[in-house]
């Protein structure tokens, strides 16, 4: 995962409404629009720019079930993102004393 990756994940998850919408889409098989809506109290229009921005990010992949389309979580993509964590805290230079 490049730095850009990174970056782009961590700020779709910073948003507290979009870091709900993922936990929520996380918990379950799949969601739709209106299933998150309801949970959450937020208008479609909001949801559905949040989806869009995780989607982008890569932490959601969607498919159309008939007029339905559910979000899903991709754990892939959190996994890796975990994992590029994890390396450059490996990578942290030492404190220099004085």
């Amino acid at each position: 995962m490049n730095r850009s990756q990174i970056v782009k994940i961590s700020k779709a998850l910073a948003d507290k409404t979009r870091l709900r919408i993922f936990e929520a889409i996380s918990a379950c098989k799949h969601m739709n629009c209106g299933e998150i809506v309801s949970m959450r109290g937020v208008t479609p229009a909001t949801v559905s720019h949040h989806l869009k921005i995780l989607s982008e990010a890569g932490l959601i992949g969607c498919h159309r079930e008939g007029q339905f389309v559910y979000s899903q979580a991709v754990p892939k993509t959190i996994g890796a993102y975990a994992r590029a964590l994890t390396k450059i805290t490996r990578r942290r230079k030492p404190l220099r004393r004085k």
